[in-house]
């Protein structure tokens, strides 16, 4: 796992160290964004067929626009009920609208929290977990390490990291195991993301964003978000569990789920 992380992350961080130097503000977040994406898939495909010895099903591209474009119904979807629901409740106003232009940098850092933080975290942490772990040790484990991450976010508190851990945590490590696959966690990611910093003016894991529409949250935080956005919120956590667990029962109907190490060796035994 550490191996290959680091050599997921060192090419990222290297692409990004001369973006900064070379590219002036605001274009190098985009230029970041649209560059760095490649050349983590690049460094990951890298990883498993050097170490691993193996082909990469989770990213090949055989079926990935259908899978991608699943998710970002679904992500898109979820986002929109949860902000249906607190503008029902009087938690989310709108203000007013802003211009096209300010989707660009929405854009950009969606596309790069969805795919690069997708494939480190459930291409990397939560599949290596699974293969020994088993499925559910492994949601648990990464849904709480993918919280943890963004308790050093804006405005973050312990409240927050848990929202995260419950909703997205579980939510995409669920699309993997439905899938065996990047692309369906992918797409939701990137759609969540973009449809609460991008449509909706909602801040983002507690970084402050400007969509289309310009809104403000009230209320506890409990209850709206508070600062950090709607994704602290109860609604979020509630909406996003609905969806998990409709995708867990689906995959374990369809025998994804994988058992921990030690009892598969106690099944094969018992069959032997």
């Amino acid at each position: 796992m550490v191996l290959a992380l680091l050599f997921t992350v060192v090419p990222v961080s290297i692409v990004q160290i001369l973006v900064k130097s070379l590219v002036a503000p605001p274009y190098d977040m985009v230029f970041f964004a649209f560059v760095a994406v490649p050349v983590a898939f690049l460094a990951y495909w890298g990883y498993v067929r050097l170490i691993e010895r193996r082909n990469a099903p989770e990213i090949a591209f055989i079926g990935a626009p259908k899978e991608l474009g699943l998710g970002v119904g679904l992500g898109t979807g979820l986002f929109t009920i949860t902000v249906g629901l607190l503008w029902a409740f009087g938690f989310y106003h709108v203000t007013g609208t802003n211009g096209w232009n300010v989707l660009i940098a929405s854009l950009s850092l969606s596309v790069m929290s969805g795919f690069i933080e997708e494939l480190l975290v459930r291409g990397i942490i939560f599949r290596i977990m699974e293969e020994s772990l088993g499925t559910w040790i492994a949601l648990s484990l990464s849904a709480v390490l993918f919280g943890l991450l963004h308790i050093g976010n804006p405005n973050a508190s312990l409240t927050s990291a848990m929202a995260i851990a419950l909703e997205a945590g579980l939510l995409l490590g669920a699309c993997y195991v439905l899938t065996r696959r990047l692309w369906l966690a992918i797409g939701v990611h990137f759609a969540w993301n973009f449809a609460q910093g991008g449509i909706f003016g909602v801040a983002v894991s507690g970084n402050t964003s400007k969509g289309l529409l310009q809104s403000y949250l009230v209320g506890p935080e409990i209850l709206s978000g508070g600062a950090f956005g709607a994704e602290a919120s109860i609604f979020a956590v509630v909406v996003c569990v609905t969806g998990f667990s409709f995708i867990i029962v689906k995959a374990h109907r369809q025998g994804r789920l994988l058992m921990p190490f030690w009892m598969r060796k106690e099944k094969q035994a018992a069959t032997a």
